[in-house]
């Protein structure tokens, strides 16, 4: 193997989208864990996993996307799960999606 090369890519297929469902799926439960908190901490959320499975080839659209993160329609994940960001969770969003261009 070469030495540059990520593990990860090694990882089965089906390995990896087993993985990825659980993480979803997780991300369900935890509807505690706010996307903006997601954000601030790691620079990615729910929408941002929406966004990815449309890149890796998912032929919905933007809300269909979000759809199958959510579990349910965006709009009504929204009304039922997300609370109002404040000032100090949005700085800390810029701040880490900062770091995202970077990579």
């Amino acid at each position: 193997m070469n030495s540059n090369a990520d593990p990860l890519d090694s990882l089965d297929d089906a390995q990896a989208a087993a993985a990825f469902r659980r993480l979803v799926r997780h991300l369900r439960h935890r509807h505690d864990a706010q996307n903006i908190e997601l954000m601030g901490l790691a620079g990615f959320c729910r929408n941002c996993l929406a966004d990815w499975i449309r890149d890796a080839g998912y032929e919905g659209d933007k809300e269909a996307a979000r759809e199958v993160i959510h579990g349910m329609p965006s709009g009504e994940w929204k009304a039922t799960r997300q609370s109002t960001a404040s000032e100090e969770q949005l700085a800390r969003m810029e701040a880490s999606v900062a770091k995202n261009a970077q990579e």
